[in-house]
């Protein structure tokens, strides 16, 4: 599978570190929090680098929508009554100041990526008062928004919330253009972070400060991330054929689509899930029949699928990384909104560490704790997370291999040993081990990816156990059960 940004855009690679090296600061993670992060920074006169696992672009940036918007489902509501008048129009001027700084980098940078000025709608298929109960809330917070039942859907809506001023455009355009005037070294995978000292699989970096920009952070304590947030799968299909109409939109409905042009091509979104818990109402066979009911002719272009960190208060963690490492700094949980979520991080973190004031540093460090609005998320985490590890150490399955059919995947018994084993379609096994290598939760299979998934902290390993999504750092291997 490949995103339609990676079939229309190809990045030139990057040199790999070959040598010890002192920098200023150095940013871990290639992706456009990471890269947007850096180009600030060196804007502020530091000397920064990159330090990328594989290529630029290559994890999530990749897979978004490329939605720049800070219409954010219904949140608006929840943080007016979480929060209070004051924090949740901190978040919605952050958010819609983040659109405005795009324009601004790409005129500034002569860059072409596509970006354009649309309007972003969140509608729903069920309920029309918790609509215009967001409409009216944004519009009090300062954004440009109302509610209206004209919308250009396939489909009747009860109403929708219409964000205007928002934008879109192409992500791996943007990060190549910003890329070509930084320092990134990429296929140099940092193994560990002590002090300043930067331990990667190339040698050594040495930085005053240091920027994990990763997705998900890797470093586990301090900082304890693995047990302050969990990430979602979701899936997107391209398609052709269809007669265009403008605008993004965004369903509140729980088997709700998502929707933004791409040229002539149709970003259809839908069927997430907790990642490792993947049903028949979820991923691409959910989404194919959605979409199938609406256009039965289209042609599809590409698809693909992401992954979200969702924390348990639902705010970004962007600031210092603990209080035992002043040095250190993080950007992850950016939920579904990795756009504006990557230049809020990158703006707040230049500006962190730079010395210069910025006005929505409190509402997203990382130190925070809101008991009272996280407990539910929380609790469902570490019921998740004692689950995963219990059936990590634990789980001794019966099946054996010589039951599979082709095209099937179990966790079998092979002697006193437990594998994660999938039979291709022309009999051949794959055996992989089915304790994560991140804090050994057991594995779990999905059948739309063809994947091998951690339920509780989200990592990710094909079926020959290469690591695809992190926290692991890591293949999972045969050889280890």
């Amino acid at each position: 599978m490949e995103s339609i940004w990676s079939k229309t855009t190809k990045i030139p690679e990057k040199k790999t570190l070959i040598k010890e090296n002192n920098f200023e600061i150095a940013v871990i993670g290639g992706g456009i929090t990471g890269l947007l992060t850096a180009y600030l920074m060196q804007k502020n006169g530091k000397q920064v680098v990159v330090l990328e696992a594989d290529r630029i672009g290559s994890g999530q940036t990749k897979n978004t929508t490329a939605k720049i918007t800070s219409q954010h489902g219904r949140i608006y509501t929840s943080l007016l009554k979480d929060y209070g008048a004051e924090k949740a129009r901190c978040y919605a001027m952050a958010n819609q100041k983040a659109i405005e700084q795009y324009e601004e980098i790409i005129k500034k940078e002569h860059i072409s990526c596509h970006f354009e000025w649309v309007n972003s709608y969140l509608y729903s298929r069920e309920q029309e008062n918790p609509i215009r109960r967001e409409a009216e809330v944004a519009s009090i917070l300062g954004l440009h928004a109302y509610f209206t039942k004209k919308v250009n859907l396939p489909f009747p809506t009860k109403g929708a919330v219409c964000f205007e001023k928002q934008a879109q455009f192409h992500p791996l355009e943007f990060i190549k253009a910003l890329a070509d005037k930084l320092t990134v070294y990429e296929h140099t995978r940092v193994l560990k972070v002590k002090g300043n000292c930067l331990e990667t699989n190339q040698g050594k970096i040495y930085a005053k400060h240091i920027v994990f920009a990763t997705h998900y952070p890797f470093h586990n304590f301090p900082g304890f991330y693995f047990a302050r947030q969990h990430q979602e799968r979701s899936y997107v299909i391209a398609i052709s054929g269809i007669p265009k109409w403008k605008d993004m939109y965004y369903s509140e409905d729980r088997e709700g689509l998502s929707f933004r042009w791409f040229e002539d091509n149709l970003l259809i979104g839908g069927g997430g899930h907790r990642t490792g818990e993947i049903t028949s109402m979820d991923g691409f066979s959910w989404l194919e029949k959605k979409i199938h009911s609406l256009y039965p002719d289209y042609t599809e272009v590409a698809r693909w699928s992401a992954e979200d960190c969702i924390t348990h208060d639902n705010l970004p963690f962007i600031g210092r990384y603990s209080l035992f490492h002043p040095n250190w700094y993080v950007a992850t949980g950016l939920k579904k909104w990795g756009m504006t979520g990557a230049m809020v991080s990158a703006r707040l973190l230049s500006d962190k560490i730079c010395g210069h004031y910025n006005p929505y540093e409190k509402l997203f460090t990382p130190s925070r704790c809101h008991l009272i609005v996280s407990r539910k998320k929380l609790w469902s985490d570490v019921k998740h997370s004692i689950k995963g590890l219990s059936l990590g150490n634990f789980y001794f399955p019966f099946h054996n291999s010589r039951h599979l059919e082709n095209g099937e995947a179990k966790i079998v018994r092979i002697g006193l040993r437990r594998y994660g084993v999938y039979k291709d379609s022309n009999g051949k096994l794959h055996k992989v081990s089915v304790k994560c290598p991140h804090l050994g939760c057991m594995l779990h299979w999905n059948p739309e990816e063809l994947s091998w998934d951690c339920p509780c902290h989200g990592s990710r390993f094909d079926y020959d156990g290469k690591l695809l999504d992190n926290p692991a750092q890591t293949n999972t291997k045969a050889s280890i059960e």
